[in-house]
């Protein structure tokens, strides 16, 4: 009976919920339609109707709602031209969002000539997480940090970090590398910059990075000393003055290669640098899987979401064209799974002779070689942080929250297309801690053992789109994936 009342009253107060999101999503178009209308109101109004089909793939709402249209001007000639303000210049749909608004907006009657242009949002400042204990001037100009971890030497980490970072660059986008790797820097044999020596201007001592191909970089082994050979804490400390004195500058992108593990130097980055999303770098067998694990719950712990996993040396392909996994196969699906992402995240790299070669030869393999397979593949990895990075701006913060008079997780999935109804509904605190996926792994205890039914979260924050990172008073820090929260009872 309990239960049947609290289910009463979750629909009660969904059914108040929605009329607020209703009525806030349509205060929010319409001030994205006031914000683009610099021409007559009829002739504006007919071209933000018809822009209205241009629908954002990602955010599952038009251009006109997310408020990409700017300076719209509709000229007395039937010429028409507006600007697409777009969350990053490496949004890898420009193409596609240009055709179709010249195509929906030249098919009004009175339309002559179409003009696109398209810009990036101006850059925000990142802001420093609560644990933060020294300023970082170098990061102001950076929009965006990404962490590429694997917490496990040898599977390809900074060879991941190097491509993507150049992939991200030939994409449009304005990017630097930081390797935090003081103990065995690998940048400098990545990558061959005209002057591989770091400068440091003697009043500031803001550290100048090197530069290669545009791309700016930041490496102990640039600094003309070797490798390190130090105590952590002095490491720490080294490692946040190289990044917060650096000249970064204006980036979209800056790529964090992080050094196996999950000790001293990755809680300090974690924890000092503003980090937006990281990429999680793995290899097929159950071992590998073991130590990524790890890393996914550091980053869910500190509210990092993980966007994209990488499984390296997935499989080779023999000269007939057949597959083989001599590494088996699994560990990169149970990593997006633990994630919450979808299958679509998951980058498979093959065993490639060409791909281990550029790396040692100097020159980055999406370099040297931009039209191959395997420049494909890290085009896609670009294209998936891309499109998940900005799809972070967007992510609803009541994606799950605790009703402490239901006693209840209350939880409103978000819309799959523009204008669908956010399915809300709510489950019990104690169902979701059960579903955790270490329930499901051989030799680890129970994470609900011991655990009473009325067990409330501590707190649930959004990591990402597709899972919420959900503290528990037993010391339980869960990553709950929305597709698994949804098949819970209700």
């Amino acid at each position: 009976t309990s239960r049947g009342t609290n289910r009463s009253k979750t629909s009660t107060s969904i059914r108040t919920e929605k009329k607020h999101y209703a009525s806030t999503e349509k205060k929010e178009k319409l001030s994205a339609q006031d914000g683009a209308t610099a021409a007559p109101a009829s002739k504006s109004s007919d071209v933000l109707r018809a822009l209205d089909a241009v629908i954002d793939p990602d955010f599952g709402l038009s251009v006109v709602e997310c408020g990409f249209v700017k300076d719209l001007v509709c000229g007395d000639d039937g010429n028409v031209s507006f600007t697409l303000e777009l969350t990053t210049p490496a949004c890898p749909v420009k193409a596609e969002f240009e055709r179709q608004s010249k195509q929906v907006v030249s098919a009004l009657p009175w339309v002559t000539s179409v003009d696109v242009t398209f810009t990036a949002s101006p850059a925000a400042a990142l802001d420093a997480p609560p644990t933060a204990t020294v300023a970082l001037p170098g990061l102001k100009g950076v929009r965006h940090v990404i962490a590429v971890s694997s917490c496990k030497g040898g599977v390809g980490k900074s060879t991941t970090s190097v491509n993507l970072a150049y992939t991200l660059a030939m994409m449009g986008a304005r990017v630097g590398i930081f390797d935090a790797d003081v103990y065995g820097p690998s940048l400098p044999m990545m990558v061959s910059p005209d002057e591989a020596v770091m400068g440091m201007d003697p009043e500031t001592r803001e550290i100048e990075p090197c530069e290669y191909e545009g791309v700016k970089l930041v490496s102990f082994g640039f600094a003309g000393q070797g490798a390190a050979i130090m105590r952590g804490a002095m490491v720490s400390g080294l490692i946040e003055q190289m990044i917060g004195t650096a000249r970064w500058g204006e980036l979209d992108y800056l790529i964090l290669d992080f050094p196996p593990g999950t000790g001293d130097i990755q809680l300090t980055l974690c924890q000092s640098v503003p980090i937006t999303a990281a990429v999680v770098v793995t290899t097929p067998q159950a071992l590998a899987y073991a130590d990524v694990s790890k890393g996914i719950r550091m980053f869910a712990r500190l509210s990092v979401p993980v966007v994209s996993v990488v499984e390296n040396m997935s499989y080779f392909e023999a000269p007939d064209g057949q597959r083989y996994t001599p590494f088996g196969e699994g560990s990169g699906k149970r990593a997006i799974s633990e994630c919450g992402l979808p299958d679509s995240s998951l980058v498979q790299l093959p065993i490639a002779e060409n791909l281990s070669a550029a790396g040692d030869g100097g020159v980055p393999h999406v370099v040297s070689d931009p039209t191959s397979a395997l420049a494909s593949d890290f085009s896609r990895l670009g294209a998936t942080v891309v499109r998940e990075v900005a799809k972070l701006s967007r992510t609803a913060r009541d994606i799950v929250r605790y009703d402490d008079e239901l006693k209840l997780c209350v939880v409103r999935m978000p819309a799959s297309s523009p204008g669908e109804q956010r399915e809300q509904f709510g489950v019990r605190a104690i169902d979701v801690l059960r579903s955790d996926a270490r329930a499901l792994m051989p030799g680890e205890p129970h994470v609900s053992a011991g655990v009473p039914d009325d067990i409330a979260p501590e707190s649930i924050t959004p990591v990402g789109n597709y899972a919420v990172q959900i503290s528990w008073p037993n010391g339980i820090n869960q990553v709950a994936p929305l597709d698994v929260i949804a098949g819970l009872e209700r």
